[in-house]
């Protein structure tokens, strides 16, 4: 994901340039690591292991940021938690890493050996995105929904948080089913489907997981709107699914995605300003996670300014660490790029503004495009 890890980098760069590198007379340097293997461009367990372990025995390094994925998540946190550390992720939005909604047993406790918390998020997980596309679902009129999921981590918690919701507040879910994405056929679920009389396909997953044959074949099979609907999360927020289902598919079947948080162009205050500053400084749109990077970096700044006088005082590495870990977990009323915000006991922030996207048709090679369509609560 070089995009996405080159913008990541980019957000913490510019939060850190912001002070000029110093904070409460501390210099501040950031060390990149990659957690990708580099025979298969894809994040690797062991590499995440390494980088978490580099860190915590780097007796200069106070905290870890990162990663993208909510996989590679599972690997560092434990390790950094037992070191007092740190860990802030831009990205990472699978609950089961803090809370128990949408987890699976005997999480999020795994995570924290030393049975503190020391993982947080500036970036609303994912239970509250399913629970609020069930919402939208509603609201524009859906009256039965049929579910898919790509059987992974965060494709599946999706799907069942948007389920459990679903069914919380009167819209009947006819079934919750997981695909083989790797087949290039999904005509026999779609046979279902439209047996079953859903108005809405709901598909958790990424868009490397099958979506976009999903969307181009209910537009083989007749499944368009206004009979049936698409609609799936964040995960699907990518130009590269319009261009793999097609836009004739994407149109036809009126889709529709969720997003956490607002888009860039509707931030207002603090986050309106991010925007313009960094694109004026990188000369780039920033990527999806670009600027949660600069709020993470922003939240990590501002506790060492809190924490300045404990770290002066500590005897050891590990003191340092949990005054700036403690100054973290105690942010509240941050001034953030989605307005005012604090962490709760869990390392999550307390806000759940989230916005909705539909697929229109557009100028340009590919012919449609994402378009904001309203704030979701």
């Amino acid at each position: 994901m070089l995009p996405e890890g080159t913008g990541m980098k980019n957000g913490v760069d510019l939060a850190v340039a912001e002070v000029n590198g110093v904070v409460a007379g501390f210099c501040l340097e950031i060390v990149n690591l990659d957690d990708a293997s580099p025979q298969t461009g894809k994040w690797d367990g062991a590499v995440e292991a390494e980088n978490a372990n580099k860190a915590v025995g780097d007796p200069l390094a106070i905290v870890y940021i990162g990663t993208y994925n909510s996989g590679a998540a599972k690997v560092s946190i434990p390790i950094t938690n037992r070191a007092h550390m740190a860990q802030v992720t831009p990205a990472n939005t699978y609950p089961g890493l803090t809370k128990k909604r949408g987890a699976a047993p005997g999480e999020p406790e795994i995570y924290r050996p030393g049975g503190f918390v020391n993982y947080f998020r500036p970036i609303p997980a994912d239970d509250i995105q399913g629970a609020v596309a069930a919402k939208w679902a509603k609201n524009l009129g859906v009256k039965k929904v049929f579910i898919l999921n790509d059987q992974e981590l965060y494709g599946k918690g999706i799907a069942d948080v948007f389920e459990a919701t679903a069914k919380k507040i009167g819209l009947p879910v006819v079934a919750n089913e997981g695909i083989d994405w790797k087949q290039p056929d999904q005509k026999p679920v779609l046979t279902k489907v439209r047996a079953s009389g859903a108005d809405l396909v709901y598909m958790g997953g990424v868009i490397e997981t099958g979506a976009q044959v999903i969307i181009r074949q209910m537009k083989e099979v007749g499944l368009v709107a206004p009979r049936t609907r698409f609609m799936g999360p964040d995960g699907l927020l990518e130009e590269e699914l319009l261009k793999g289902a097609t836009c004739d598919a994407a149109l036809a079947t009126d889709m529709r995605v969720t997003f956490a948080g607002l888009p860039f162009e509707k931030m207002r205050g603090v986050g309106a300003k991010t925007y313009e500053t960094y694109k004026t400084k990188y000369g780039k749109e920033p990527t999806s996670y670009a600027l949660y990077a600069a709020e993470g970096g922003r939240v990590i700044v501002d506790a060492i300014k809190r924490a300045a006088p404990q770290i002066e005082k500590a005897k050891d590495v590990t003191e340092k660490r949990e005054a700036v870990r403690k100054a973290i977990a105690s942010t509240k009323n941050f001034e953030g790029i989605n307005g005012k915000w604090s962490f709760d006991e869990n390392g999550d922030v307390d806000y759940d503004t989230m916005s909705g996207f539909k697929a229109v048709k557009a100028d340009g090679p590919i012919g449609c495009k994402f378009q904001f369509e309203s704030i979701l609560e």
